[in-house]
């Protein structure tokens, strides 16, 4: 994982240091956004995902534990992707509630593959919560979006010292560079996965909150913080009393 993961940094990064994409936003949203409520990724979905993060010969074939694996990996990969082709405007509050709505998404996705293939009761239940919070906050980031769409420009995002941009780009490098090795259990993936992916959130969220200039923003983000850092408390301990799982 260690080598593909420093790639996709470096690729991902760089949308907060270019901040530029051919589409215009309309495209953007068309070409990158799945619905709310997105179901996991079927197989044919799978083809067209990066699949270059996954260390095929550490999961193995065959099981549907190794298929929620290499699933949960693929729909983050796939997220990372579409948050790097959303085209940055340089308004601090609409870049954040567009970048994210893909990470909500894929943490959507994420939840079905879990209620679809775990079996551990406590993790479909987060599960469960996870994907009710995070839709709802997607239909909130979604008219937010809608309201600030013309909002004139307050930060740099091509300027990598620019302390919002610095902080939205180590939030996308620390998620990739702390991709665990991949967990044939899916209630094991899932839980490592997803506390990665909200860690994540909390540090998109707290750059919202530093730098942001919406209210409504800014108290979505505080409540993202509280929530998900919650969760990530859960999931550890969780993780603490399944050691044995791989």
């Amino acid at each position: 994982m260690k080598i593909p993961a420093i790639c996709l940094v470096t690729c991902f990064s760089t949308a907060f240091l270019l901040g530029s994409c051919t589409q215009d936003n309309t495209t953007d949203s068309a070409a990158t956004t799945t619905e709310p409520g997105a179901t996991a990724p079927s197989v044919h979905d799978m083809a067209g995902m990066d699949h270059t993060t996954m260390d095929h010969a550490a999961m193995g074939h065959g099981t549907a534990s190794t298929s929620a694996a290499s699933l949960q990996l693929a729909a983050m990969n796939k997220m990372m992707q579409q948050m790097h082709a959303t085209k940055l405007t340089g308004n601090a509050d609409y870049d954040f509630a567009r970048h994210m709505l893909e990470h909500h998404q894929g943490a959507v996705v994420m939840a079905d593959i879990e209620l679809r293939d775990g079996q551990d009761a406590t993790m479909r239940r987060m599960a469960e919560k996870i994907k009710a919070d995070q839709q709802q906050e997607i239909r909130e980031l979604t008219a937010a979006a809608a309201r600030l769409q013309s909002a004139p420009a307050n930060y740099q995002p091509e300027n990598p010292a620019d302390p919002f941009t610095s902080k939205m780009k180590a939030s996308m490098a620390g998620m990739m560079q702390n991709l665990p090795q991949p967990a044939a259990d899916p209630d094991l993936s899932f839980n490592q996965l997803m506390t990665v992916h909200h860690q994540s959130a909390v540090d998109m969220a707290q750059a919202q909150l530093a730098h942001g200039r919406d209210a409504q923003l800014k108290k979505m983000a505080q409540q993202m913080i509280t929530a998900q850092q919650q969760e990530i408390q859960e999931f550890k301990a969780w993780q603490a009393k399944n050691a044995d799982r791989q």
